[in-house]
């Protein structure tokens, strides 16, 4: 990437993957910077989980109802997790992880997508916390909070037109602006 700007415009939800694998760089860059992402009080509550595994991934993707099939065709997927016991504001701090793995991602050229665990369930009602946890052998006072998505794209999305940018969120001083 040419700079930050290009980036975040570039960054899109990814969920068409190739089966091409990670290199080993790649991998480890991308663990570099969810190491590297800044937590409240340097607590470091987050721990990931990095699945490659094919069959694996495949069972992962069943974590969801909806909008996680995709999983079963990334080349990886890192699940993010915390001790809610070490940090409260883990789902902060995970969430800070999980966009660092993303932006970092895009920087490699590779495409992602941020699955959302927390408070979701499988088609079986199963909380989908629960279901990793099982299948993951997770530790029970870890909360998952997401399972990132990777590999090389197998799509083209065009970059984030900035004509859709929605400046009346933004607030000046406070609310109204008055």
């Amino acid at each position: 990437m040419e700079n930050f700007s290009e980036l975040i415009r570039n960054r899109r939800s990814m969920r068409k993957f190739t089966g091409e694998e990670l290199s080993q760089d790649e991998v480890v860059a991308l663990m570099k910077s969810a190491l590297m992402s800044p937590t409240s009080k340097r607590t470091n509550s987050w721990q990931f989980i990095v699945v490659d595994d094919k069959e694996t991934l495949k069972e992962l993707s069943r974590c969801k109802e909806h909008s996680s099939s995709f999983i079963a065709d990334a080349a990886l997927a890192i699940v993010v997790m915390a001790d809610p016991l070490e940090s409260d504001v883990w789902i902060e701090d995970a969430s800070v992880a999980s966009i660092m793995i993303q932006l970092q991602a895009e920087d490699l050229g590779l495409g992602s997508c941020w699955v959302q665990v927390r408070e979701r369930f499988t088609a079986t009602g199963i909380p989908s916390d629960e279901f990793i946890h099982g299948l993951l052998d997770i530790p029970l006072q870890l909360q998952v909070l997401s399972v990132i998505a990777i590999g090389h794209k197998g799509m083209e999305r065009k970059p984030f037109d900035e004509a859709h940018l929605q400046w009346e969120k933004i607030h000046i001083n406070r609310f109204g602006g008055k």
